[in-house]
């Protein structure tokens, strides 16, 4: 195991990385992070650009 990766953090519950499944420590935090993805508690910000009056969309 690489020393490196034995002193990382694992992003949900701070216990030391496991390469296997790095970031995490477990298979548990992997699948509380997938989870939070899933139920939108993780969201990429975006800005929906408006449409300009003479290219609105004909149906």
């Amino acid at each position: 195991m690489n020393n490196a990766a034995s002193t990382r953090k694992c992003v949900i519950c701070g216990m030391p990385q496991d390469e296997k499944v790095r970031p995490f420590c477990s298979k548990r935090c992997a699948d509380v992070d997938l989870n939070r993805w899933f139920s939108g508690q993780y969201a990429i910000p975006a800005e929906e650009e408006d449409t300009p009056d003479d290219e609105t969309p004909r149906d």
